[in-house]
């Protein structure tokens, strides 16, 4: 019996027998046995900074920005304790602002901040939405040393003090998320995100999956957040079994650089060859929405060595309830998809005319789509799925049905329960 995360439950079937079934989960690591104990110990020892208490004035305007529902990050249980830490500064509620950094993702509800949050911290400060296309709402600071446009939040920029608080996680174009990222692209205008996200950059060699080495994302983003003004950050990474196996705080260079380090030893998971199919799960928030969901293909279709066979199948079981997404961004990825006669033409197309932000998911999936199947299993919205040039298929059984008409009763097939955060790495030169 296998077992896949599905919206905030699991999803469990059988495969066939005859097919060479393997599973690839992240490494063991045991999980931090308090949670709130190394969440204070973090910010009393925090790298390369001072502590919280010592940054920060009873007249300073704090600015912490948060990750939004899509991420999985516990942040009442980072956020409390940074809380009690401006209040020891002197630092009154009234001075501080939770930032969600939405990107250009739909707003949050007032029920998302209440369960990311908790009700007290919630109630107790300013909570509000990143708008990426609202002018008044944000500052440009002009361009990185590599011509990108520097267009962020107005709040986060004319604080006193800005943190940040995010995981740390393999990442498509960043190479690693973290509290960086969470700034650069979470509460930057859609100027900017159209240029980070756009065919230039994510065409380049660089821009992958873990790779942080000649990668021009990971250096525009971390360019941005220090022009920015990132004073502080606190980041986390998740084991294999989705507990909270490591937290940092401090500068977010050290910071990031510790748990990027766990992270690699978590994730990397050897695999002996190469598969005819791969099935991805990816779980709640993410499986949400398509936008989200389509994350765990491309995530294994970029992994540092190709898995595919030419020509495989990539498998993702997600209930999207939100269909494509509700958001801008998301909008556009639907509608790039839907119009697009084939994946060539839209690649095409992508390169010669460019595209908005949202739709660089599109041009990212026509890159996974133009030579490999992918499957959505058990969504609500099939036609949806269909209509984006994936197929849908109701059940684990039709798509293991599938597989052997495609590639045999014997087909070698891979189960990543957690694809967004493993890093199968083929056995092979």
């Amino acid at each position: 019996m296998h077992a896949l995360p599905f919206g905030r439950g699991t999803l469990e079937f059988e495969a066939p027998s005859t097919m060479q079934v393997d599973t690839a989960e992240p490494a063991p690591y045991p999980p931090l046995p308090d949670l709130g104990r190394a969440v204070a110990e973090a910010l009393r020892s925090p790298l390369g900074s001072r502590p919280l208490r010592e940054l920060a004035r009873p007249s300073s305007k704090v600015c912490i920005v948060i990750t939004d529902i899509t991420r999985d990050c516990p942040e009442e249980a980072l956020v409390g304790p940074m809380l009690s830490e401006l209040e020891t500064a002197g630092v009154p509620d009234a001075n501080i602002t939770l930032l969600v950094a939405v990107g250009l993702h739909r707003a949050s509800t007032a029920e998302e901040k209440v369960e990311k949050l908790g009700e007290r911290i919630a109630k107790r400060c300013r909570v509000v939405d990143h708008d990426a296309q609202d002018a008044e709402a944000l500052v440009d600071l002009g361009l990185t040393a590599n011509g990108v446009p520097i267009v962020f939040n107005r709040i986060a920029y004319e604080s006193d003090l800005l943190i940040s608080t995010g995981i740390v996680e393999p990442h498509q174009y960043a190479g690693f998320s973290g509290g960086r990222k969470t700034v650069a692209v979470g509460v930057a205008g859609e100027k900017m995100i159209a240029y980070t996200h756009g065919p230039v950059m994510l065409d380049h060699p660089g821009t992958r999956l873990a790779n942080l080495e000649g990668n021009p994302f990971h250096e525009a983003i971390e360019e941005i957040a220090e022009k920015a003004g990132l004073d502080f950050c606190i980041n986390v990474v998740k084991n294999g079994d989705q507990r909270i196996c490591a937290v940092k705080a401090g500068a977010p260079k050290p910071v990031f650089a510790a748990l990027v380090d766990v992270a690699r030893k978590v994730y990397t998971v050897p695999v002996p060859h190469r598969y005819h199919a791969v099935v991805c799960g990816v779980g709640y928030p993410k499986d949400a929405n398509l936008y989200q969901a389509s994350r765990g293909p491309s995530y294994i279709f970029f992994a540092p060595k190709p898995l595919l066979e030419e020509g495989g199948l990539l498998a993702v079981p997600a209930p999207c309830e939100e269909g494509a997404g509700r958001g801008t961004g998301e909008e556009r990825f639907f509608q790039a998809m839907k119009d697009a006669p084939d994946m060539p033409a839209l690649l095409r197309e992508s390169r010669s005319r460019g595209f908005k932000p949202g739709a660089q998911r599109a041009f990212v999936m026509a890159k996974v789509m133009e030579k490999n199947e992918v499957v959505v299993v058990a969504s609500r919205c099939p036609d949806v799925v269909k209509a984006m040039h994936m197929t849908p298929l109701a059940t684990m059984d039709e798509l293991f049905a599938h597989i052997g008409r495609r590639f045999g009763p014997d087909a070698r097939v891979l189960i990543v329960p957690h694809s967004l955060q493993t890093l199968p790495v083929v056995d092979l030169p």
